[in-house]
């Protein structure tokens, strides 16, 4: 229990939030999946129940080792294979993991979300989708808002965000003081970067975003002329006041195309 709170962990107890995230994971009979923070292995279990190759990374010596006895059998017959370590340090090649050759499934910490989110969205080998217990807050924010942020953008340019569920605080052991969600991304892919650079959209939406009291036309200043952004704005239909919360991924794809010429 407390080595569980020291690395922000909060355990699931509920076998059907499990079931649940697999499901949202696409998890399913020979399909490959990568779990991260299995802890005492309660979405383990589902994952191999739902007939998934499960290659699960848990950074804590003394749950891997939990792991190890409790799944002795699986491990036998070559379907989890336990892997000691900070995802953050163990890039999915490292694993043998291919390029959309996987699902990834998750009940990671609320302070690494987004880095986790990031790190497999813009990498080069990409799960096929993923499902995450995260803040609700965060899944809502992500996938029900209709205000735009840089992590809601920078999700939704690599797949489609769905917010599956809400999961009452009182589903893990210790409770954190707010309810989660089953997040889930599908269709994850890099086509939204085919006529525009990777690096040059994140630089403009960063800049976009760079003070809410300022709108976006101000903020981009920083990186762009006056009459370039100007033109831009005519070119992508946008209003010369518009925040940049309220601007859609269309019309960012817009922008930045418009702002790289």
């Amino acid at each position: 229990m407390r080595r569980g709170v020291k690395l922000g962990q909060h355990f699931l107890t509920a076998p059907g939030i499990a079931r649940a995230v697999g499901a949202a994971a696409g998890v399913g009979p020979g399909v490959t999946v990568l779990e991260i923070g299995p802890g005492r292995g309660i979405l383990t279990h589902e994952l191999l129940e739902l007939g998934g190759t499960v290659i699960a990374v848990e950074k804590d010596p003394a749950l891997v080792e939990h792991l190890k006895e409790r799944f002795h059998e699986a491990l036998d017959l070559g379907v989890l294979t336990i892997v000691e370590g900070d995802i953050r340090d163990v890039p999915p090649e490292s694993l043998g993991l291919k390029d959309h050759s996987y699902v990834l499934a998750a009940n990671i910490p609320y302070y690494i979300t987004g880095d986790i989110i990031r790190t497999f969205l813009e990498s080069k080998v990409q799960p096929q989708q993923m499902a995450l217990l995260v803040q609700k807050e965060v899944a809502e924010r992500i996938a029900r808002n209709k205000k735009e942020s840089i992590l809601s953008l920078s999700v939704k340019t690599y797949g489609t965000p769905k917010y599956i569920k809400t999961v009452s605080r009182g589903s893990f052991s210790p409770a954190p003081k707010v309810d989660s969600a089953i997040l889930a991304i599908e269709n994850i892919s890099r086509d939204f970067f085919s006529n525009i650079s990777e690096a040059r959209f994140f630089e403009v939406v960063k800049a976009g975003f760079a003070s809410k009291r300022k709108m976006l036309a101000g903020n981009l200043k920083k990186i762009a002329s006056t009459e370039h952004i100007e033109k831009a704005f005519r070119a992508c239909d946008l209003k010369p006041n518009v925040r940049a919360e309220d601007v859609s991924l269309k019309e960012w794809g817009c922008l930045v195309e418009e702002l790289s010429v």
